[in-house]
């Protein structure tokens, strides 16, 4: 086992102390990181969205901000404000909490679009445009979001521009028996003072090019854009992945391959990973977001009825 792949298995066994039983919610979350990409979460409330988040951004000594979005929340409560110094005579710049490297968006679609706009910049190009003025963002900017699926009232849906920025979209679901009853007798806990730092800046950083260095064989290639084609000529989905949804689903595969200590892209990763970037760009026909169940259906027939490459 290598050194980078110790580091990962690490990296995820330490957020397992606090979410417990969802090795493979953690790992794609690990994969997004590392591929420099985004994640929504969509789920009910109580099941550990933010603990996970809290503990991601601990384990990796960064720095961390959470904004709870509201109806009356304006982009400058994120982006930041001018404000005039009578003293100075100047404006300056005071920035908002976006400025940091993990940022939790939590109940994202609780906020009016124009708000949900204001991430649209800094997920996509990494730095924020304020007065004519641009300012970098981190480089390890991570925008983790929340969202609840069954509320729908008070609400504001994505649109498909904001999705596309998120590279997975993921559901952590109930814990198991078990594990649920640890909770509940006390024998586990889910405290953030358990969390150790395991990786540092530079080593996030060194993993990223790793990530940028995974293999990919052109008949993978080619099958992963065969099952991107397969969602736009679908008679039942009116939107399928975009060309930048193409980059993505490789990209996070090849940061799925890295955290199985792989240093080459299989078939087998793009299968895994299809449903959390497929399923927040695909829209029905008719301009209706399809349920987890038609969604589900709808990607199996997609991975059934592509070949998938074989050996030469």
């Amino acid at each position: 086992m290598t050194a980078e792949l110790q580091k990962i298995n690490a990296l995820i066994a330490e957020v397992e102390k606090v979410i417990l039983g969802k090795r493979d919610v953690i790992q794609f979350t690990v994969a997004a990181l590392l591929a420099g990409g985004h994640v929504l979460f969509e789920d009910i409330p109580g099941v550990g969205k933010t603990m996970l988040v809290k503990s991601l951004a601990k384990a990796i000594q960064s720095d961390y901000k959470r904004v709870q979005f509201t109806p009356d929340l304006l982009p400058n409560d994120i982006l930041g404000v001018s404000i005039f110094n009578s003293q100075s005579h100047q404006f300056e710049f005071r920035p908002g909490p976006i400025f940091t490297s993990v940022l939790l968006a939590d109940e994202i679609n609780r906020t009016t679009p124009r708000t949900q706009a204001s991430l649209l910049e800094a997920m996509s190009e990494n730095h924020v445009t304020i007065d004519n003025q641009t300012y970098p963002l981190s480089p390890h900017f991570f925008v983790l979001a929340t969202q609840n699926p069954i509320e729908y009232e008070g609400t504001y849906p994505l649109p498909e521009a904001q999705l596309d920025r998120f590279l997975f979209r993921l559901h952590i679901g109930y814990p198991d028996f078990q594990d649920e009853l640890a909770l509940l007798t006390g024998k586990r806990q889910q405290s953030l003072d358990q969390i150790q730092t395991i990786l540092h800046a530079d080593e996030v950083t060194a993993l990223k090019a790793m990530v940028d260095d995974v293999y990919v064989d052109e008949r993978v290639a080619r099958y992963a854009l065969q099952l991107v084609q397969a969602s736009r000529q679908h008679n039942a989905i009116d939107l399928g992945i975009s060309p930048r949804g193409g980059i993505a689903f490789l990209k996070g595969a090849k940061a799925l391959a890295l955290t199985e200590g792989r240093t080459f892209v299989t078939p087998q990763d793009l299968q895994r990973i299809l449903p959390a970037v497929f399923g927040h760009r695909l829209l029905l026909k008719g301009g209706v977001h399809a349920s987890t169940e038609t969604l589900s259906d709808l990607m199996k027939q997609m991975i059934q009825r592509v070949p998938v490459p074989t050996r030469r």
